[in-house]
């Protein structure tokens, strides 16, 4: 997309990148953080989890802006972001 004019403070802003981390055993395979994920960066994979499901897998490497919108839609906690360069506590 291309803009008319180029915000004044488009130098300034820093793009923060994110990593995405899925519990895939609590995932029930809804697929509410595949459908709702701004950048599209997410899809179902092809194994299963325990419960049978198909868990999502980041299908974008390296695109995920780290906005914690699949956190937020996720019924069962089973997605969450990070800032990349953080070491995840669970996993």
């Amino acid at each position: 997309m291309t803009y008319w004019r180029t915000p004044l403070d488009a130098n300034d802003i820093e793009i923060k990148k994110g990593v995405v981390y899925i519990i895939d055993d609590r995932c029930k395979g809804c697929g509410y953080c595949i459908e709702f994920c701004p950048r599209d960066i997410l899809g179902f994979s092809s194994r299963f989890n325990k419960k049978g499901y198909h868990p999502p897998e980041v299908k974008k490497q390296g695109e995920c802006l780290n906005c914690h919108y699949c956190e937020i839609i996720c019924p069962e906690f089973a997605i969450y972001s990070a800032e990349a360069g953080q070491e995840s506590s669970e996993q």
